[in-house]
């Protein structure tokens, strides 16, 4: 049938099952959004207040459904707007595909308004891109952006297209059925020997899982794994959720802001498995002085990652979900008792516990355990980035995947709102809370009006210190107590705020208010803001210090 190029574009959203594009209207995309108001009782558009938010969104629905999410955007600032959320989705792996219009073909290259080199631009923080100047390779051409994005290892993939390619017309052919995806190498059967070899001489094996776990969908084969070879299991930042937190065998995070017990395992164990996971330098701490003593099994789907930030001493290229289910397979099932109850020991003695609070006032431990229970640990929790982000990970008890949604690899303020938008529209029927610091929330606050606008009945929560927490933790501990540009100390209304873009708010001033408001809130259907007032010499702990051990955190100060 003879399209437009815009046509055409709809048509390959809907092969791709796509349901949903977040996006902001402009001149370069005018032929592709008239295109969606014909194809709108297929495609639900949200309009967001700004890009970034539409690529933020774009990333929750992702993360919270396990789809690709999709953004659209105009040329020049429109474009560029969205590199923020495209960084923040490649850093952390997430499946989306960006497309963004540019100025017709002829005036490529000549300056022209609103133009911008957007390939040239996102070529570092994309899997992929496109410039497609002919409407012959459009079709192919988004089909194979969908494929990228879902291929090996996740990422964002852009497409950007001349105003002139979308509005002419060509046959459009449909897709027989979509492009297969690249399936990952599986390891040599040697390999899986000496894994084999290396699990059933370890007596103390510790097992660090990764985002790679969630990417993968291999949360119930981590589950029979480490119960296979009776080890203990901590988590990066990335994989809250990718292991049951409520099991005896879970241990809380591994790294700067690690429980105390996972810094004892990794300080005592004979094995290291590292599933999913990158090794990055907030895990690490110093790469100098981690598992020096131990050899280290790593799991992963990209070989870029394998002897990058440390050196193993076997590595497992593939998917983790299939490498695990093999390892099962071939492992018989053992018992390393006194392990694991030295693992119970250290858990009993060391339990997270914040300090710097008054009696009376709220502490953000108290909050979220409150805000878990009330919602039986089943609530999609949406973080900024902070010291609100590292409480969430620590206190709310994750049972399964795509439960926990944050920026960890670019450490992105003002995600939060954008991704919580995303995941409540992805899972209707679930409870999404965007866990953010007062910080964080002023960057991209201009997104409540999205949440008002078509009723996203998410409930953003602020942790109100009127500082930037985290970084005024690191100038309180190293630099003397010189709080250069870290209190804040807005007279922001948060209420008023809220009424004006048409959400209804709440303040927690006292424990008293925890759990009548929370109760509150969740009982709404209808978007809610609230404004949780905290002391700013609540700090996050344990912490390991810049250049320190990660077997070393620091306990209290």
């Amino acid at each position: 049938m003879l399209l437009t190029g815009a046509e055409i574009i709809m048509e390959c959203l809907l092969e791709q099952g796509v349901d949903t594009v977040f996006g902001y209207p402009g001149g370069a995309v005018l032929f592709i959004y008239d295109a969606l108001y014909k194809y709108r009782d297929r495609i639900n558009h949200i309009r967001t207040a700004h890009e970034q938010g539409a690529a933020h969104a774009a990333d929750g629905y992702a993360r919270s459904s396990g789809k690709t999410g999709v953004c659209i955007a105009t040329s020049g600032p429109g474009a560029t707007n969205l590199v923020t959320g495209i960084a923040t989705a490649y850093m952390d792996s997430v499946p989306m595909v960006a497309i963004t219009g540019n100025v017709s073909c002829d005036l490529l290259g000549l300056d022209s308004f609103q133009e911008v080199d957007i390939t040239g631009i996102t070529m570092p923080v994309t899997k992929h891109n496109y410039l497609v100047k002919h409407i012959e390779d459009l079709a192919d051409t988004i089909r194979k952006a969908f494929r990228i994005a879902n291929s090996g290892r996740k990422g964002p993939v852009l497409v950007d297209i001349p105003k002139d390619v979308t509005a002419k017309l060509f046959e459009y052919t449909p897709a027989r059925a979509p492009l297969p995806l690249v399936k990952p190498d599986f390891p040599y059967p040697e390999r899986f020997d000496q894994a084999v070899d290396m699990l059933q001489k370890a007596k103390r094996p510790f097992i660090y899982s990764g985002g790679g776990v969630i990417a993968a969908e291999a949360f119930e084969e981590l589950k029979d794994f480490a119960d296979r070879i009776d080890a203990p299991v901590s988590s990066s930042l990335m994989c809250q959720g990718g292991y049951d937190q409520t099991d005896r065998r879970y241990i809380g995070m591994l790294g700067m802001h690690g429980t105390n017990t996972s810094a004892l395992a990794i300080k005592n164990c004979d094995l290291l498995i590292a599933v999913g996971t990158r090794f990055s330098d907030r895990v690490l701490c110093n790469a100098n002085l981690f598992a020096q003593h131990c050899p280290i099994l790593q799991i992963d789907i990209d070989s870029a990652e394998f002897n990058k930030n440390i050196d193993v001493d076997l590595k497992l290229k593939g998917d983790a979900k299939e490498i695990l289910a093999h390892l099962n397979e071939l492992l018989p099932k053992v018992s390393h008792e006194e392990w694991m109850q030295s693992i119970e020991n250290w858990n009993a003695e060391f339990p997270l516990q914040q300090q710097g609070a008054t009696p009376q006032e709220v502490t953000p431990q108290e909050l979220i355990e409150t805000l878990d229970r009330l919602t039986d640990s089943e609530a999609i929790i949406v973080t900024e980035v902070g010291q609100h982000q590292m409480w969430a990970a620590q206190f709310y008890k994750f049972r399964g995947p795509h439960h926990f949604i944050s920026s960890g690899g670019l450490g992105t303020m003002g995600f939060g709102l954008g991704a919580a938008l995303g995941a409540q529209i992805a899972n209707p029927e679930k409870r999404v809370i965007n866990i953010a610091g007062d910080g964080s929330f002023h960057m991209n606050c201009n997104e409540l009006s999205t949440a008002a606008q078509y009723n996203i009945p998410m409930i953003e929560l602020i942790f109100n210190n009127s500082v930037l927490g985290m970084v005024r933790q690191w100038q309180k501990m190293f630099y003397d107590g010189r709080f250069s540009q870290t209190n804040l100390d807005r007279n922001t209304n948060y209420e008023m705020l809220a009424q004006a873009f048409g959400m209804k708010a709440f303040t927690i001033r006292e424990k008293a208010d925890v759990e009548p408001v929370l109760r509150q809130a969740l009982s709404l259907h209808e978007p809610v803001l609230i404004n949780c007032l905290i002391n700013r010499d609540v700090n996050v702990l344990p912490m390991v210090p810049s250049g320190g051990s990660v077997e070393d955190p620091i306990l209290e100060m």
